[in-house]
C-alpha cells in the first residue's frame, strides 16, 4: 500500500486578490440631456427613478438623474454651462460613459493597492458625507477619458451618495427582469489592445 505522504500548502503571493470587489456600484453617462435619457430608460427597461440632484438640490452647474432596476443603477449627468469637464467630454464623445464605479468595502485602500502597482489616481480619497452618513471615494485613471471609481458606502443610509435626493414616481413601464451587469466593453485605441488588457491584469488584479 503506498505511504500518503503530508506536504506542504505554498501559496502563491501573485494569487493574493489585492483588490476584492463587491460588485458594480454604478455607471456614470454623461449626455446631453439627462432628463430625456432617464426617461429613456425608465420607457424602454423599466428602470425605476431612484435619486436626482441639480439647481434644487444645491447642485448650480450640474443636473444628474439615477435610475435603478435590480442590481443596475445608471447615473445620467447633465451640464448646465456650455463648459467645464462634463459639457468638454460630451463634445469630444457624444453621449457616453465616462466613470464605471466598483463598490468595495476599502477604497482607501483599493487606490493605495492600484495607484501603487501603476494605476494613475483620477481622486484622492475622500469622504462624502450628509445626514445619512457618509461615503468613501477615489478613482484612477482608465483608457481614454474613463474612471474607475471605488465606492465604499458601508456607513451610508442614504438612497445613493450625499448631495443627492431620493426620488419616487409611478413606473413609466414595467421592469423587464434585468438583474446586474454581466460585463462591459472597453474600446480602445488601435493596437493598444494588449496595453490595457496588461493594466487590467497587473494594476487591477484581474485574471
Amino acid at each position: 500500500m503506498p505511504q500518503i505522504v503530508d506536504q506542504p500548502v505554498t501559496t502563491n503571493p501573485k494569487s493574493t486578490d489585492f483588490l476584492p470587489l463587491n460588485g458594480t456600484d454604478y455607471v456614470h453617462f454623461y449626455v446631453g440631456n439627462a432628463k430625456q435619457a432617464a426617461y429613456f430608460y425608465r420607457a424602454a427597461f423599466g428602470m425605476k427613478l431612484v435619486a436626482y440632484r441639480g439647481p434644487e438640490t444645491g447642485t448650480k452647474d450640474l443636473c444628474s438623474y439615477v435610475v435603478q432596476q435590480d442590481k443596475i443603477r445608471f447615473v445620467l449627468t447633465t451640464p448646465l454651462r456650455p463648459d467645464g469637464p462634463v459639457a468638454d467630454h460630451i463634445r469630444l464623445h457624444g453621449d457616453g460613459v465616462h466613470e464605471i464605479a466598483l463598490w468595495v468595502d476599502d477604497a482607501e485602500a483599493a487606490h493605495r493597492e492600484t495607484t501603487s502597482r501603476g494605476g494613475q489616481s483620477a481622486l484622492a480619497p475622500q469622504v462624502l458625507h450628509d445626514d445619512n452618513g457618509e461615503v468613501r471615494i477615489a478613482a484612477i485613471a482608465a483608457y481614454g477619458d474613463t474612471i474607475h471609481s471605488f465606492v465604499e458606502r458601508k456607513d451610508y443610509r442614504g438612497v445613493f451618495l450625499p448631495g443627492f435626493e431620493p426620488r419616487t414616481d409611478d413606473n413609466v413601464a414595467r421592469p423587464v427582469g434585468l438583474k446586474y451587469i454581466d460585463h462591459m466593453v472597453g474600446n480602445v485605441g488601435w493596437g493598444a489592445m494588449n496595453q490595457w488588457v496588461d493594466f487590467y491584469r497587473n494594476v487591477m488584479g484581474f485574471d
